[in-house]
């Protein structure tokens, strides 16, 4: 159980971290911009929201995570996800972004709760 619970803390930390320093790092320097998809107003706002809908299907997966009596086989699915999403991020950018090891362990410590 405390995999799952550890698991979901990961994940929760996860959204937040996305959300915030997302906004600062990547979102506010983009809405700056005035050209290309960036000039356009409807793009923006999909932009930002698509950005905050992330962050909650990660708080949606924590809860998942933690929710009790969800079916193991939901919570392998989640586990998996994460993981390869953590791992696909590790190979697509060298390493280089700073959330890689987070989502994968999220993922691997929901896999360990389903399994342990």
């Amino acid at each position: 159980m405390i995999w799952l619970w550890l698991s979901s803390a990961f994940m929760v930390t996860t959204a937040a971290v996305h959300g915030f320093l997302g906004e600062k790092r990547l979102i506010q320097p983009l809405m700056k911009l005035d050209q290309g998809i960036m000039g356009v107003d409807l793009a923006r706002k999909v932009f930002r929201f698509a950005w905050y809908a992330m962050s909650v299907l990660m708080l949606v997966s924590a809860a998942v995570v933690a929710w009790p009596g969800t079916p193991r086989g939901l919570i392998l699915l989640t586990g998996c996800a994460w993981t390869a999403v953590g791992l696909f991020d590790a190979i697509y950018t060298r390493g280089r972004h700073i959330g890689w090891p987070v989502l994968t362990a999220s993922g691997v410590f929901a896999i360990l709760g389903a399994t342990v």
